[in-house]
């Protein structure tokens, strides 16, 4: 019987989670870059500024969503001295309801330093109950920001690991978000080597649930649609397009298509738009690949699974490089969809 990992049921709906706005140091202002994301086809963009949680309910209508949200960091030395040379961690996080207005891990004062953050903070609704939180560059301080986030409601991500300069010893370490970036276009486009497939089964073969996800990192008008994620959900609501992320109902995309995935029995089947190559990766040193000969394009694949692969994921390449990315799936999941 098949079992549709990404759901038959719904639409798909094409998302950006992290960009910024003339509120911290993006170029446009929210109603511009609505239009901007429109322009190319999305419906969903996460709000995503730096430091200052705002909400901006009033931008979303029948034809697209804006989610709320913000994003927290920690570096080892202070940012704009003209240091380059240390480490940093940065976050996105993604609020679960639009009636969600506070931050976590906030401080009135200090950290809202980026172009117009600090400015802007006057327009942050924070708890006057809970006192400012002091930040460091440590896994400790990553972490606590990372559960608090998560206890809180909100869809954590972990951000950009090139150019953040953390090296393996340092992100294994991370605990409790909701995904990480597998692409970030704003990095990308600035030379970082910001495609991180590697990354992604580091977290997966230690242990850890994490979704991956593309993303623009907007900040200027040509990094936009440069990576994204196709939502399955029912409808476009705000609750009903974050259960489809926290369900991971969802697959992120440099270009390619998919259009459908399932399993049934031992065998995964994929359906994609037109591709150079469909690959399954798994939690094991195996890794199947799907292509023609003659060089012409694939647009379906079928792969075995072994009780042995601990988990599969898959990637879809087409003719300009560009890849999209399932998320993982436990071998043990599906095979009990098979049963």
């Amino acid at each position: 019987m098949k079992k549709f990992l990404i759901s038959e049921k719904g639409n798909f709906y094409k998302a950006n989670l992290h960009c910024h706005t003339n509120l911290s140091d993006g170029d446009f202002t929210p109603e511009q870059v609505k239009q901007l994301y429109l322009e190319k086809g999305y419906s969903i963009v996460a709000y995503t500024d730096h430091r200052n949680f705002i909400t901006h309910n009033d931008l979303t209508n029948e034809n697209f969503l804006a989610l709320n949200g913000y994003e927290w960091e920690i570096h080892e030395e202070p940012y704009f001295q003209g240091k380059r040379d240390t480490r940093a961690m940065h976050s996105c996080v993604i609020a679960s309801s639009p009636q969600m207005t506070t931050p976590v891990c906030y401080h009135r004062e200090k950290y809202s330093y980026q172009k117009n953050s600090y400015e802007n903070r006057v327009l942050v609704k924070f708890d006057p109950n809970v006192p400012d939180f002091e930040r460091e560059y440590s896994t400790e301080c990553a972490n606590t920001f990372f559960k608090t986030a998560r206890d809180a409601g909100f869809f954590v991500t972990y951000n950009h690991p090139t150019w953040n300069g953390e090296t393996y010893e340092t992100y294994i370490a991370y605990e409790n978000m909701h995904a990480f970036e597998i692409f970030n276009a704003g990095c990308y486009n600035g030379g970082y080597e910001e495609y991180n497939p590697r990354v992604f089964d580091d977290f997966l073969r230690s242990g850890k649930n994490i979704y991956c996800i593309a993303a623009d990192d907007m900040h200027h008008k040509n990094e936009v649609g440069g990576g994204f994620v196709m939502i399955k959900a029912d409808k476009l609501e705000y609750r009903t397009v974050m259960k489809a992320l926290f369900d991971g109902q969802f697959y992120s995309s440099t270009g390619p298509l998919i259009e459908e995935l399932y399993v049934d029995g031992d065998m995964v089947t994929i359906k994609t738009s037109p591709a150079k190559q469909i690959i399954m990766s798994c939690g094991v040193r195996r890794l199947k690949c799907v292509k023609n000969n003659d060089g012409s394009p694939v647009t379906h694949a079928q792969f075995k699974i072994f009780p042995y692969d601990k988990y599969v994921r898959f990637t879809v390449r087409d003719f300009n490089g560009n890849n999209a990315n399932t998320n993982a799936y436990s071998i043990d999941t599906l095979l009990k969809y098979g049963d």
